[in-house]
């Protein structure tokens, strides 16, 4: 199973990136558009795995904290487009704790820095140097783990569970 832990956008967020992803759509701007259900920002991501009771019973020692979340400005990975998220020392402490309960559990995943951030379009072919993010802010109490399986052609991400659950 292919697995990933992420904080999931609110309502408030969601409506703010989807105005951003239509505005986009209708000036031009071609690529994979993320669809709504599957926005998120990753904290972790395992990858392909069997271990998944493990990864539960480790993501289970994370204390969770209230984390203040705004999106800041776009910006690219290669021909991937994301709203950065503006960083804390919250969210920073919530992702060296799963990481360290992952290791501590024996579980791989991708070790690269932490950037904060939601995809909007992957290969994204267009002008984008003049997208502004509105302002847009939530409030993260929990997280999840995510799996990511193929369904008819699509990616679809379904949520595990949520930490607290």
């Amino acid at each position: 199973m292919r697995l990933f832990v992420a904080v999931r956008p609110d309502a408030a967020v969601s409506k703010a990136l989807l105005g951003v992803m239509h505005e986009m759509k209708k000036n031009g701007v071609q690529g994979s558009y993320v669809p709504a259900q599957n926005l998120h920002m990753t904290l972790a991501f395992i990858g392909e795995t069997d271990r998944t009771a493990d990864v539960k019973k480790a993501l289970s020692q994370v204390a969770v904290p209230e984390v203040r979340l705004a999106l800041t400005e776009s910006g690219m990975f290669g021909d991937l487009l994301y709203a950065g998220v503006k960083g804390n020392q919250k969210l920073k402490g919530l992702v060296r704790d799963i990481r360290a309960a992952l290791d501590r559990e024996g579980i791989s995943y991708d070790r690269q820095p932490f950037t904060p951030h939601i995809t909007m379009i992957r290969k994204v072919k267009g002008r984008t140097s003049s997208i502004r993010l509105p302002k847009a802010e939530m409030t993260a109490a929990s997280f999840s783990l995510m799996k990511s399986e193929q369904k008819d052609g699509r990616t679809v991400y379904r949520e595990i569970c949520s930490f607290p659950g």
